[in-house]
């Protein structure tokens, strides 16, 4: 499985292979808010967040979305996740609500990926 960790720049024709594998024009990736460091790839968000996790990351701190090629804007990033369903976070639905989560997830992710 073609799982990347990204602490650094990323072009989009290095995202565009590891989106090959599986979904295309999409891939999937999860972002750890607190080490600043994302995981792409995978069919699942939960094969990222396991490679995260074996890097050191802590599950509180890692959420999951989904990065569209064909879209603009802050439609390339959704931030819908099996793996967001944290109740005792307060976030108890598969979209993180939290804004101040959103936005530092969003802050990381356009840092690498554009």
């Amino acid at each position: 499985m073609n799982i990347k960790i990204i602490d650094g720049k990323i072009t989009e024709a290095e995202l565009r292979e590891i989106a090959k594998e599986f979904y295309g024009e999409m891939v999937k990736g999860v972002v750890d808010i607190e080490r600043e460091v994302v995981a792409m790839g995978g069919e699942y968000h939960m094969d990222a967040n396991i490679a995260l996790a074996e890097n050191g990351s802590k599950n509180n701190d890692v959420w999951g979305f989904n990065w569209y090629f064909g879209k603009d804007g802050d439609e390339q990033i959704e931030y819908i996740s099996l793996i967001n369903i944290r109740p005792e976070l307060d976030n108890r639905s598969m979209e993180v609500k939290n804004p101040a989560v959103r936005a530092k997830m969003k802050k990381i992710i356009l840092r690498y990926l554009t």
